[in-house]
């Protein structure tokens, strides 16, 4: 849901919002949120705590059916997308912020698929900000600790 409603905003406004996102989305429940009604949908419009887009309400409440349909298919949604790298992270190795991506050629490829599946908001750039958060990709500076925490190797 936050990654979707992130879409053209600051994280910043999106994560001010997080609590609030969380009790409207029934704590990101994808049962709860796929059975979302128009009355729901009316509630959410109403709700001034988070983001009132139609069209990323509606998207949350598609993306929550699609994330079901992947978890009947592969038996869990982390296994279709840890899937795209072999369940191990990746590390970038960064030695400077400048050289963050916003998006990768693997990030493009997630992007078409989910997109295929009918997901919606999943554009490369939303994807490669989830990477980030789940962890498939430790995209800390070498030079910090947790660079190698993550087992990203010696810095």
């Amino acid at each position: 849901v936050l990654e979707g409603m992130q879409a053209g905003l600051s994280w910043k406004l999106v994560l001010d919002k997080r609590e609030n996102f969380r009790k409207a989305f029934c704590g990101f429940d994808p049962v709860k949120v796929a059975r979302f009604t128009k009355r729901d949908i009316g509630r959410l419009l109403g709700d001034s705590g988070i983001i009132r887009n139609r069209l990323k309400i509606l998207a949350a409440i598609n993306n929550a059916k699609r994330f079901l349909e992947v978890q009947k298919e592969f038996g869990t949604f982390d296994l279709y997308i840890w899937g795209f790298i072999g369940g191990e992270p990746i590390h970038s190795g960064l030695r400077s912020f400048s050289n963050m991506p916003a998006r990768t050629p693997l990030s493009d490829h997630i992007s078409k698929d989910l997109r295929a599946r009918g997901f919606k908001f999943v554009g490369s750039t939303v994807v490669y900000s989830h990477m980030q958060a789940t962890g498939m990709v430790n995209d800390h500076l070498v030079t910090c600790f947790r660079y190698g925490e993550l087992g990203g190797g010696t810095n």
